[in-house]
């Protein structure tokens, strides 16, 4: 699968939650109704359509995990929330799923995380468990209103998983750059290119590679990830080695980057760490706040 083509405009402009909404990963949000927390009758097929504030104003809810897979295991899921046609994470929320065929799903506090991002635009982060694959029905209870939306879960993970092996191949260097040109879409660009993954990986030396192409990133959070990396790593550098990976290999943004290929991502950004020997310790993506980071890199050097 390949990242949905078109330019939405460099990081420093914020797209319209409907923006967002064009990726292919994204939940559809729905249905209306006044709530109270407990489990929630989800009985046939999420309706067209968004629920409504005090004010008339339509919330709908923006799913941001691009890649959630059948597992026993809980996985990240995040989210965030538009009222109309702005970003509006700010006030508490629950979420619940339903797996196919099931008709009630029974909500869960999420952490409402805004450090690092752009303003108004937090994130909503739960470890939440999809044992099947298949649609899961699915709920977001906030400021009073129940907010339907469905989630698709694969069978089998795109990207690579926590646990196993780091691909090994090359990516774009100044003295080699894959016929990627620019090999950073930052302005100006970041000092994450030196060293290429195919040196590093599996050398004994850990590593953090972020994924993410600033100018023509889809949901628009590539920008601020890259650089809540860059204002931490200072405190790593001595035990890591930080790899940033542009996503295109132009600024059309019409081809994908041989790394990006390599590693099959489905999306943008992401932040995956590796330990000395080339296992995958620890990966993110979609929106990531600070603290996030923070604790990817601190388990890392644990």
């Amino acid at each position: 699968m390949t990242l949905p083509g078109g330019r939405p405009g460099p990081d420093g402009e914020s797209p319209s939650p409907a923006q967002v909404s064009r990726r292919a990963f994204l939940g559809r949000a729905a249905g209306a109704a006044g709530v109270t927390a407990g489990a929630w009758l989800l009985a046939g097929a999420v309706p067209v359509g968004a629920a409504l504030d005090a004010k008339g104003a339509p919330l709908s809810v923006l799913v941001l995990s691009s890649d959630l897979a059948a597992s026993p295991d809980p996985q990240r899921f995040v989210f965030a929330i538009a009222r109309g046609a702005k970003y509006d994470s700010t006030a508490p929320a629950q979420v619940g799923f339903a797996a196919p065929g099931a008709t009630r799903a029974t909500v869960a506090p999420t952490q409402l995380l805004k450090e690092g991002l752009p303003r108004g635009r937090g994130i909503y982060v739960i470890e939440a468990t999809f044992p099947t694959t298949g649609v899961y029905q699915s709920v977001v209870v906030t400021r009073g209103k129940r907010i339907p939306f469905s989630v698709q879960v694969k069978s089998v993970a795109e990207a690579p998983r926590i646990g196993t092996a780091a691909p090994r191949a090359p990516s774009p260097t100044p003295a080699a750059p894959l016929g990627v040109d620019p090999i950073c879409t930052r302005t100006p660009p970041c000092p994450l290119h030196t060293a290429s993954l195919s040196d590093l990986v599996g050398s004994g030396r850990k590593v953090a590679v972020i994924f993410a192409t600033p100018a023509l990133c889809q949901s628009q959070y590539c920008g601020p990830v890259l650089d809540e990396v860059l204002s931490v790593m200072g405190k790593y550098q001595d035990r890591v080695s930080f790899v940033h990976v542009d996503i295109y290999t132009s600024n059309k943004g019409a081809t994908l980057s041989p790394t990006v290929q390599a590693w099959g991502l489905p999306s943008e950004p992401w932040i995956y760490t590796i330990d000395g020997d080339g296992t995958i310790v620890g990966r993110l993506d979609g929106a990531i706040s600070k603290p996030e980071i923070t604790a990817l890199l601190d388990h890392l050097v644990a």
